[in-house]
């Protein structure tokens, strides 16, 4: 067998000490994660990150900083992923666009929501990219070279 890591992207956005976060089902549990997914055949890792922020929120990202760059394994499944995690402004929701199916709302969120109950996340990446962003991690975008 082959192994594969699973590429994915994440926006964290913040505005007033606040995250912008979406609440999802992941094997039924509801749990909290950035706008994130993963990254498409042919696809920039920017783009990636503007079209999953859009569409599980409906919000326009402009990336402005590369936060980090992960890889986790999943402790269940044995996958690896890698993602990375960007940062920027979005604008206020769209009007009449509907959100991915998969996203059960969206939600602005102090961190001490998520540190407060680690079981409400999506994964340990969702908090350790907001504690990076919190601690001043800003890298260039230029960071994310297409060859």
């Amino acid at each position: 067998m082959v192994w594969t890591p699973r590429v994915t992207v994440a926006s964290v956005i913040e505005r007033e000490g606040r995250f912008l976060l979406v609440e999802e089902e992941d094997n039924g549990r509801r749990v909290f994660n950035q706008p994130a997914g993963h990254l498409e055949e042919g696809e920039s890792l920017l783009a990636a990150c503007i079209r999953e922020t859009l569409e599980e929120t409906g919000r326009r990202l402009t990336p402005e900083a590369v936060v980090g760059v992960y890889r986790w394994q999943h402790p269940a499944s044995g996958l690896t992923f890698i993602r990375v995690a960007v940062t920027g402004s979005v604008s206020e929701p769209l009007p009449d666009h509907s959100l991915d199916a998969d996203i059960l709302a969206t939600h602005w969120l102090e961190p001490r929501v998520l540190a407060d109950n680690p079981a409400c996340q999506r994964s340990p990446l969702v908090l350790r990219c907001i504690e990076d962003y919190l601690s001043g991690r800003r890298y260039p975008l230029e960071l994310l070279v297409e060859v």
